[in-house]
């Protein structure tokens, strides 16, 4: 009587165990878990059952660059590359360290993933010289970049021709038309203060295009240098009586601190500027943009592209198109700003951009 049903439950946990057992490869913390799997993606779903890794570093975690990371992954997900499932991401952060920065390159070059994505032109440099160390050829993306050539990670941005692409953050136009914004809507600002660590090439960039457009109107960029992010805060104090507004790049080690110099305009009525929106969102006065996450999932669509086998020598190094200007009516009223119809005539898309 007992060996009756001893042989089907038996057969029973069998496959219980089985099934159990199939559920849990490839699973990752941190990652995207809305998708079951890639049978079900549509036709820009992978075809094959290949689990495929990415490595990630980006220099600092700020809003900016979590937002293109966020982005990044998004456009995987929807390309049907889904984290815990056929994707793995190694992810980094060096937390502002250029030590740390150089020894998150090296691993990424010697763990030889699918690919890899540097996010902030500190972070993409070190993987482009640790990967030619190693003699790595694998696919380089990088992200949060404001001048690629400037950085030598390609020499030319319709043909890259070697294993390095990405798309870079900054349209010179930007700074350009955020400079004329001020001097057409401030007429008493004749000194602009900036915040800047002239070790990040992306800053040096930017500060000489607005200087360039800020002379134009007989208007000056005053500087406060610093080299890390406890320094900001004394190097915006120091700018205060001298100056009749702020503007800070896409400085990491600047937009890593941001709060405390957003702090200072306040207390100080300055009006205060950026060069990304998430820090208009934050406080800042004005900028012009666009969103980070639509930058970075630009670039995961790219990624994607290259997982299924395009060659990146072939991709150009593409840029932000859809530029318009950028409102925070509160931090206006927190910096002493009367935001008039002038102002207001330069948004776009007032819906999306003029931040009550």
């Amino acid at each position: 009587m007992k060996m009756k049903w001893l042989v089907p439950l038996a057969l029973v946990l069998l496959l219980v165990v089985s099934a159990c057992g199939s559920k849990t490869e490839n699973n990752t913390s941190g990652g995207n878990n809305g998708s079951t799997g890639t049978e079900n993606s549509g036709s820009e779903a992978p075809t094959d059952s290949k689990k495929y890794k990415i490595s990630i570093s980006q220099i600092v975690e700020h809003p900016s660059l979590d937002a293109t990371r966020e982005g990044f992954l998004a456009a995987l997900k929807d390309a049907g590359f889904v984290e815990g499932d056929n994707l793995t991401v190694d992810f980094n952060t060096a937390q502002g360290d250029q030590t740390n920065n150089g020894s998150i390159a090296q691993k990424i070059a010697g763990a030889k993933a699918d690919l890899a994505l540097g996010i902030a032109t500190p972070s993409a440099q070190a993987i482009v010289q640790a990967y030619d160390k190693a003699g790595n050829k694998g696919p380089v993306l990088f992200a949060a970049v404001t001048d690629p050539l400037d950085a030598k990670l390609v020499s030319n941005l319709d043909a890259p021709g070697g294993n390095v692409t990405g798309a870079s953050d900054t349209n010179p136009e930007a700074v350009v038309q955020l400079m004329d914004f001020i001097a057409a809507n401030f007429p008493n600002v004749k000194n602009v203060g900036m915040v800047i660590n002239k070790g990040e090439t992306n800053a040096v960039v930017m500060a000489k295009n607005a200087e360039q457009a800020l002379a134009k109107h007989n208007i000056k960029l005053v500087q406060a240098a610093v080299t890390n992010t406890s320094e900001v805060k004394q190097a915006g104090e120091s700018l205060v009586g001298k100056v009749d507004a702020m503007f800070i790049a896409l400085d990491n080690t600047v937009v890593a601190a941001v709060e405390s110099l957003l702090q200072i305009a306040k207390d100080n009525d300055i009006p205060f500027f950026s060069s990304d929106r998430d820090t208009v969102e934050k406080g800042a006065f004005a900028t012009v943009g666009f969103k980070y996450y639509d930058h970075g999932y630009q670039v995961g669509e790219m990624a994607a592209e290259i997982l299924k086998g395009k060659n990146p020598a072939e991709m150009k190094v593409t840029v932000p198109d859809k530029l318009d200007l950028i409102l925070n009516m509160k931090a206006a009223a927190d910096q002493g700003i009367t935001v008039t119809d002038q102002m207001k005539a330069g948004v776009k898309d007032p819906a999306k951009n003029i931040i009550e």
